[in-house]
């Protein structure tokens, strides 16, 4: 191979066959998988799409590669969330992001990942059509639409031709225990084993002449062994995974297994070429018929950043900074977000979050740290933007389900209250969970008596509860809710890997509420999960909703266009939202736009508020048509409001006065 200038020490082989040729490979690939974050981070490997993208260029075009097969890229899987940027754009934002990175339309594919259904099938469905490449998905039916079509009407297998002639066979292959942690899926999906799948679907890629077979998966490693343990050796030849976020590689029953690492951190380089005949068998099995070398490439500073790339990751970071402003909600009642209220006692903002978060996954309880909620004020009643959620609740480490003893969760809650009177992050609030302490008692022993889901807590029974990842790692003293993934006893029903961000579940749960401006692409599989959480929350724990003024008001918004237009920003979550990529490309994020959007929406809430006020002292009615702001106690027509209220789950007696707060 020849010299890499941008070799360096993130550069290493990851296999190599022996005695390969001189000559150039007879296929050049690129794989990665689980992709979040389009700019770099801090450590290293920094990743950041600016400097893979440079990476991936260099194996595409540069002049050492001219006269070879073109590089084909494929990807395993996972990008359209979790991330706070995807909190906004629902995943619009990375295909401009995909597109750029598996190059020209032929040239690449990708399996889908759990994240990527995480909007829904329908908007999932949407940006795919926006993508350059297909979306592969062999062993997830769904019937409704029609016999034998994958989810999403993914295709289940492709084959790619390289520039010299060789016929790639692509089949795209899921796991079954993902599906099981995704909420807006349809319902009756069939499942069908990725061995048996790929055993009954590669025959057909072979006879439409296939030179070599790779799998896409998106699964975790023990899976992706399982499939190359149950195909016959010599079925297939690669398994291309994701799911896991870190690099592997190993060869099981003739078949290369590998995964690339995760967020643009890492990529793996495959040179294919064609096995002599008389090629050595492979684990004592079937002849090889293609050897490797697999090169690990990570992402570091000393690669330097495409500038095209850059220039994309600026708009879309411009263009997010313009559609935190849109109001995606309405609140009835005061949210109480101070530190002070959430490091020592019950908020009735906690208690909102902590319901959601309990009622989306459907666990006996939920138990968040109070240093989750980073808003440190009072949210007065109205409006609510989506800038106040993502600031309110920044961290991107994901909402997971475990299933823990009574035990635990005593101690979980004795360690929450430890350091009082301190204000530390590490105070919970809580859903599904009452319970009392006293402060005047002894660190670890301060919690009188625990409720869990109406009745006394069973330090024997298993429940299953919600809380963040950060705290499934013990972070904050919450050892007890350790996963066993990290050494501890806690069980991982969904994991870091699965579970989406609170910032996200509080933006669709405002979603369901609307009347006006729904997600054009919401999808009744999104309306069925969301109404469940609706019913659970307004019925069975009692939070007040108030509906809108009047559905009459509401539509007559929509019969003028300069009122529709106004209406349709205020709302906020209008189409607009799904069309992020061709914002970026249509340039409309430029800062100054959005600088004269802010300014001119200032000065017409100014003059909407001025004529308001002089309408109600001329006594005339306006029939909604200024009502804009829903300011000043008036209850917008565009959703339904919320109201949470405290109700008494943490009970604090001590001595400072031997009370009840």
């Amino acid at each position: 191979m020849p010299d890499d200038p941008l070799a360096d020490a993130s550069s290493s082989v990851t296999y190599s066959s022996p005695s390969l040729p001189s000559s150039p490979p007879d296929l050049r690939l690129l794989h990665f998988n689980d992709v979040y974050h389009i700019e770099s981070g801090s450590a290293e490997p920094v990743g950041g799409i600016a400097r893979f993208q440079t990476l991936r260029n260099f194996y595409a075009d540069d002049a050492r590669y001219q006269g070879q097969s073109e590089l084909i890229t494929l990807f395993s899987g996972d990008a359209y969330n979790p991330s706070l940027e995807s909190s906004v754009t629902k995943g619009a934002h990375m295909v401009p992001i995909l597109n750029g990175a598996l190059g020209k339309e032929g040239r690449g594919a990708a399996c889908v990942g759990n994240h990527d259904l995480d909007f829904g099938v329908l908007q999932f469905r949407h940006l795919r059509s926006q993508c350059t490449f297909p979306w592969l998905l062999a062993n997830v039916l769904d019937p409704a639409l029609g016999d034998d079509v994958s989810l999403g009407n993914c295709e289940k297998t492709k084959i790619l031709e390289s520039s010299n002639g060789i016929k790639i066979g692509l089949i795209g292959l899921a796991e079954r225990e993902w599906l099981d942690t995704i909420n807006s899926l349809p319902p009756n999906l069939i499942y069908k084993s990725a061995s048996e799948t790929a055993k009954l679907l590669i025959p057909s890629l072979r006879e439409q002449g296939a030179d070599i077979i790779i799998a896409l998966t998106h699964a975790r490693e023990p899976s992706d062994v399982k499939l190359a343990e149950k195909t016959p050796p010599g079925l297939i030849d690669l398994i291309l995974g994701g799911h896991d976020h870190f690099y592997g590689h190993q060869l099981i029953n003739g078949a290369h297994i590998l995964r690339s690492g995760t967020d643009f951190k890492n990529l793996s380089y495959i040179e294919a070429y064609r096995s002599p005949v008389t090629a050595a068998l492979v684990n004592g099995s079937s002849p090889s018929k293609w050897n490797y070398r697999i090169t690990r490439r990570d992402i570091t500073r000393s690669i330097p950043s495409d500038p095209t790339s850059l220039n994309l990751v600026s708009k879309l970071t411009s263009t997010l900074k313009s559609k935190l402003e849109k109001p995606v909600g309405y609140t009835f009642t005061p949210l109480d977000a101070r530190f002070t209220t959430v490091r020592t006692q019950e908020s009735n903002l906690g208690n909102f979050v902590c319901d959601l978060m309990r009622h989306t996954y459907s666990t006996d309880c939920a138990l968040m740290a109070g240093g989750t909620i980073r808003g440190d004020q009072v949210y007065p009643p109205g409006t609510l933007r989506l800038k106040d959620i993502m600031n309110c609740f920044p961290f991107e480490d994901p909402v997971i389900v475990i299933r823990v003893k009574g035990s635990a969760i005593l101690a979980a809650l004795e360690n929450s209250i430890s350091l009082i009177p301190a204000l530390e992050g590490r105070y919970s609030q809580v859903s599904g969970i009452r319970f009392c302490y006293d402060t005047s008692l002894r660190a670890g022993s301060r919690v009188k008596w625990v409720e869990v889901a109406g009745s006394p807590l069973d330090e024997q029974r298993e429940y299953t509860m919600a809380t963040r990842g950060y705290m499934g790692r013990g972070k904050d003293g919450f050892t007890s809710l350790l996963v066993k993934s990290e050494g501890g006893e806690a069980e991982e029903i969904v994991s870091e890997e699965n579970g989406i961000l609170i910032s996200m579940i509080l933006r669709q749960y405002f979603m369901s509420l609307k009347v006006l401006g729904r997600w054009r692409r919401w999808g009744p599989s999104m309306g069925r999960h969301w109404g469940g959480v609706q019913e659970k929350l307004h019925r069975q724990d009692g939070m007040d909703v108030i509906e809108p003024k009047t559905k009459a008001t509401a539509h007559k918004h929509t019969l003028s266009g300069n009122v529709k237009g106004q209406h349709e920003h205020r709302c906020g979550e209008d189409d607009s939202d799904d069309d992020d990529a061709a914002d970026v490309e249509n340039g409309v994020s430029d800062p100054t736009t959005i600088d004269a959007a802010a300014k001119e929406e200032r000065q017409t809430y100014l003059a909407r508020s001025v004529v308001r006020h002089w309408m109600r002292a001329a006594k005339i009615h306006s029939a909604g048509l200024v009502d804009e702001g829903a300011t000043d106690g008036e209850m917008p027509d565009w959703t339904k409001g919320i109201a949470p209220k405290l109700e008494g789950r943490i009970i604090i007696v001590g001595d400072d006065g031997g009370g009840t707060k």
